[in-house]
C-alpha cells in the first residue's frame, strides 16, 4: 500500500507563494486597465468631448451590471458551486472581452464606424437623477460603447476580486494570511502606480498623439493575466487531487439556503457597510486625482502623475508590513478606526487647504504628504478587512460572502464617479477648460464618506468586544 503523502502543496511555502504570484499577477493587469484612462480625462475631454459628466459615467459604468443585475452574487454563487480555478479563468476572459471591446470605443476605428452611428441614435436618456443607467442623451458615442465595454470587464474583474480572496484563503489559512493578502494588493496596486505615469506617457510623449494606445497595452497585459489563471488552475487542480477530493466543501457542500447565515449577522453588515464606505472615498477619488492635481497645482498630466505615483507605490510597499503585524499581533478594528481617520484628513486636506495654496511651493510640499498619508489609509483598512471576514463565516460560504461585500462596494463604486462628475459640473457653472476645475465641493463628499466609515468602525469594534469574534486577535495562533 503506497503511503498517503502529509504534506500538501500548501504546505510547502514556496509553493503556496508561487500560487499568490499567479493570482496577484492576474490582480495586477486588471488594476491596470481598470485605471487606464483615470489620468487621461483631459486628454478625453480634449479628443473625444466627453465631459465631466460623460467621464463620470464611464467611471460608474464598471459595476453597472455588478450592482443591478446582481452578477456579483451570481459570481459568488458559482464560485462556491464550481470552485476557484472554473471561476478564476472565467473571470479572466470576461475582462479580456470586456476590455477589448473599451479599447475599440476610443480607437480611431470607431470614429465613423456604423458602431458609432447606432451608439448616436439610442441609449439617449434623460440625464436625470432617476435615470441609474451609465447613459444620457449627448453622451458622446464613444463614451457609450467605451461603457460598455468597461461593464463587462467590471463583471470580470470583480468576480476575479472574490475568486482571488478565496484562492488565498484556501491556501493561506492558519498561516500567513493577512500577510498574503497584503501582499497580493500591493501587486495589484502597483498597477495603479504604472498607470498614472505610463498611461499619459504612451499617450502623448508617441507621434501622433492617441488615447487608445495605452487602452491597447493594457487589452495585451490582461491576455497575459488570463495565462497566469490558467497556470494557477493547474497548481489548484494538483492541490485538491492531492487533498483526495473534487472541491473544498466535499463533505458539507454549499446550499443556497445558507446564505441565511450571512444576511442574518448584523457584524458582517457591519463590516460590509464600512467596505463600501472606505472604497467609495478612494477607487472614485482615483477617477479624478490626476486632474484633481492638475487644476490645484497647475501640472501637466505627466506631472501630476508623480505626485499621484507615491499614493498607490506607497500602499504597495506598506500593506505587506500591516498585513504580517496583523498575522502575528492583531489590531484589525483599530487599524480600520485609523485609517477612516487618515482619510477624513487627506480630503479635508484636498477640499480646504490645497486650493488655498494653488501655484505655490507649499501647495505641491502638501500634496505629496497628503497624498503619502492617503496611501498609508489604503493599506491600513484593506490590509484588516479582507482577513477578518474568514473570521465571521464558514468557510463553506467565503464566496458568497466576499461576493456580497463586493456587491455592497459596487453600488457605491457605480454611483459616486457619476456623483463626483454631476458635482464638479454644477460647482463649476460655465467652466469649460478640464485645467480650472474647483474641486472643493466633491472632496469634501469624499471626506463625510470617511466620517460615516470612522463611525461605523467605532461600533464594529465595539460589536467585536462584546461578541468576541476575535477581530483584534493574531490570525496565527500559537
Amino acid at each position: 500500500m503506497t503511503e498517503k503523502m502529509t504534506q500538501l502543496m500548501k504546505d510547502v511555502p514556496a509553493v503556496r507563494w508561487t500560487a499568490l504570484v499567479l493570482l496577484a499577477s492576474a490582480m495586477f493587469f486588471g488594476y491596470i486597465f481598470m485605471d487606464i484612462l483615470s489620468p487621461l480625462q483631459e486628454l478625453l475631454q480634449n479628443t473625444r468631448g466627453w465631459s465631466p459628466d460623460a467621464y463620470g459615467h464611464y467611471a460608474g459604468s464598471e459595476t453597472f451590471l455588478n450592482v443591478f443585475v446582481f452578477f456579483l452574487i451570481f459570481a459568488g454563487i458559482i464560485l462556491d458551486k464550481m470552485g476557484v480555478r472554473f471561476t478564476a479563468v472565467l473571470s479572466g476572459t470576461v475582462m479580456l472581452i470586456g476590455a477589448a471591446v473599451n479599447y475599440y470605443a476610443v480607437s480611431n476605428a470607431f470614429i465613423g464606424s456604423g458602431a458609432e452611428a447606432f451608439m448616436n441614435r439610442f441609449m439617449n436618456l434623460p440625464l436625470e437623477w432617476w435615470n441609474v443607467t451609465p447613459f444620457y442623451e449627448g453622451m458622446p458615442a464613444s463614451a457609450k460603447m467605451s461603457a460598455i465595454g468597461f461593464m463587462f470587464f467590471g463583471c470580470g474583474v470583480e468576480m476575479a476580486g472574490i475568486t482571488v480572496s478565496r484562492g488565498i484563503v484556501k491556501w493561506f489559512k492558519g498561516k500567513e494570511m493577512a500577510l498574503a493578502m497584503g501582499v497580493e494588493m500591493a501587486i495589484a496596486r502597483v498597477g495603479v502606480a504604472v498607470v498614472v505615469l505610463g498611461s499619459p506617457v504612451l499617450a502623448n510623449k508617441f507621434a501622433p498623439v492617441d488615447v487608445s494606445r495605452p487602452v491597447l497595452v493594457a487589452v495585451i497585459l490582461l491576455a497575459i493575466g488570463l495565462i497566469c489563471f490558467i497556470s494557477y488552475a493547474f497548481m489548484d487542480r494538483k492541490l485538491e487531487q492531492q487533498m483526495g477530493e473534487s472541491g473544498e466543501e466535499k463533505d458539507d457542500p454549499f446550499k443556497i439556503s445558507d446564505l441565511k447565515y450571512i444576511f442574518s449577522s448584523k457584524v458582517f453588515w457591519l463590516v460590509a457597510l464600512l467596505c463600501v464606505l472606505y472604497y467609495s472615498a478612494i477607487f472614485p477619488f482615483q477617477k479624478y486625482a490626476i486632474n484633481m492635481l492638475q487644476c490645484n497645482l497647475g501640472y501637466t498630466a505627466e506631472q501630476a502623475g508623480w505626485v499621484f505615483f507615491v499614493f498607490p507605490l506607497g500602499a504597495a510597499a506598506i500593506t505587506p508590513i500591516l498585513g504580517n503585524f496583523l498575522d502575528h499581533k492583531g489590531k484589525g478594528a483599530t487599524m480600520l478606526i485609523f485609517g477612516a481617520l487618515l482619510m477624513i484628513a487627506c480630503h479635508l486636506v484636498f477640499a480646504l487647504v490645497l486650493p488655498s495654496l494653488k501655484g505655490t511651493t507649499v501647495a505641491v510640499i502638501v500634496a505629496y504628504l497628503s497624498i503619502i498619508l492617503l496611501g498609508i489609509s489604503f493599506s491600513l483598512v484593506p490590509a484588516s478587512l479582507w482577513p477578518s471576514v474568514p473570521k465571521l463565516v464558514d468557510n463553506k460560504l467565503l464566496g458568497s460572502a466576499y461576493a456580497v461585500i463586493f456587491w455592497i462596494q459596487n453600488i457605491g463604486l457605480y454611483s459616486f464617479p457619476m456623483i463626483i462628475g454631476a458635482t464638479l459640473r454644477m460647482s463649476n457653472p460655465g467652466i469649460t477648460d478640464p485645467l480650472q476645475y474647483n474641486y472643493t465641493v466633491p472632496m469634501l463628499i469624499f471626506a463625510s464618506l470617511g466620517i460615516l466609515a470612522l463611525i461605523f468602525g467605532l461600533w464594529l469594534k465595539v460589536e467585536d468586544k462584546k461578541r468576541g469574534y476575535g477581530l483584534e486577535e493574531p490570525n496565527i495562533q500559537k
